[in-house]
């Protein structure tokens, strides 16, 4: 059984760093770390020489564990750049939830919405002495970053998005927003415009990317125009999505009959800015959004809907059995999608006044 070397220094060997241990060994700073903590991957013999080491030289692992006969912490760090909107509260919950069954701890380490605490959150303190492993919702890691990562060697996985040289669980972005833009599509609109939330803070890394790429593509396949004054930005939320439809609608000249937005909260708050606008939802634009918020279902609201709770309790399952020796049980996973067709999609305006003019008796439906 792995021992704790957590005890007061000897000898006055009171300034013994884990470098130091890991030069004496023979062994990586990384593999120390492994071995003082109990965790997997560092073989007996080599475990055992770095502990009678650490010992001998009187290294003072983590405080935290202390008392612990594994040497671990017990606890999953959670890196995210915003709590309080839904994708991110959801996934934390998922993660809570198998944390709460296995009995391990959550640690939350919030961004605050922008990267200015990178710098303390990704240093030796957050991992060698707090976490036993780290998962990462939907936001970039950078090159400096993940190699830093790769030298601790605890187990990591990015829930929400592709990340390089990164193991990830998301769903396929491309063919979510690809559905959506073909519903659209397939109920004749001609002139859609594109609500995304790319805002350059990369926060969100290539998911906002991905989706102006598929909207693009699928428009181009279906011979629709891009039309560059259409193409607005709403951050992801309620309230920027009420300011984007907004701009998009007092601007001069033709308007469009159909949005496609990237996200169900900027999708809603389009919904209720064109009622206080006066725009008629789906009578005067359709408007259709990807994850299936909460709220999507009250507001009526068509969408393509994810569950970021399942893919970050899977992350965290995988974490767990990394944890406990299962070999690659930390791997990539493509989450599944679907097409949720409500009221606020259907037919333009002169696609449906042709059909009823087609079939007096029949009135224009939405297909999925």
């Amino acid at each position: 059984m792995a021992r704790t070397t957590d005890r007061a220094p000897r000898g006055g060997h009171s300034g013994v760093s884990i470098e130091d241990v890991a030069a004496a060994a023979g062994v990586s700073t990384a593999t120390v770390s492994r071995a003082v903590r109990g965790l997997p991957r560092v073989s007996p013999a080599t475990r055992e020489k770095i502990l009678g080491i650490a010992d001998a030289l009187g290294y003072v692992a983590s405080s935290s564990a202390s008392g612990l006969a594994t040497g671990r912490t017990r606890t999953i760090g959670v890196l995210a750049p915003f709590v309080s909107r839904w994708f991110f509260s959801k996934a934390i919950e998922g993660a809570d939830r198998e944390l709460h069954a296995r009995q391990y701890n959550l640690s939350l380490f919030n961004l605050g919405g922008h990267g200015s605490n990178r710098e303390r959150l990704f240093s030796k303190t957050m991992v060698y002495k707090q976490i036993d492993a780290l998962l990462v919702l939907c936001m970039a890691l950078s090159h400096e970053e993940i190699e830093h990562l790769q030298k601790i060697d605890i187990p990591l996985v990015v829930v929400g998005g592709h990340v390089e040289e990164c193991p990830y669980i998301g769903i396929d972005d491309y063919a979510a927003a690809s559905i959506a833009v073909r519903h659209l599509i397939g109920l004749g609109h001609t002139d859609i415009a594109l609500l995304h939330g790319d805002d350059e803070t990369d926060l969100n890394f290539d998911v906002p990317r991905v989706r102006i790429r598929a909207f693009q593509d699928v428009m181009a396949e279906a011979g629709r125009d891009v039309r560059p004054e259409w193409d607005t930005w709403g951050d992801f939320t309620v309230r920027g999505g009420q300011v984007a439809f907004g701009r998009l609608w007092n601007q001069p000249g033709k308007k469009p009959t159909a949005i496609f937005c990237a996200s169900d909260e900027m999708a809603m708050g389009v919904v209720f800015e064109s009622k206080r606008m006066g725009v008629r939802v789906p009578e005067d634009l359709s408007v259709i959004g990807i994850d299936d918020h909460d709220f999507s279902d009250a507001v009526g609201l068509t969408t393509v809907g994810q569950r970021p709770d399942e893919q970050a309790e899977l992350g965290t399952r995988m974490l767990l059995d990394e944890l406990d020796g299962i070999a690659g049980a930390v791997r990539s996973t493509v989450a599944p999608h679907r097409l949720i067709v409500r009221s606020t999609t259907a037919p333009p305006r002169s696609a449906a006044s042709a059909a009823q003019a087609r079939h007096p008796g029949d009135q224009p439906r939405s297909v999925d």
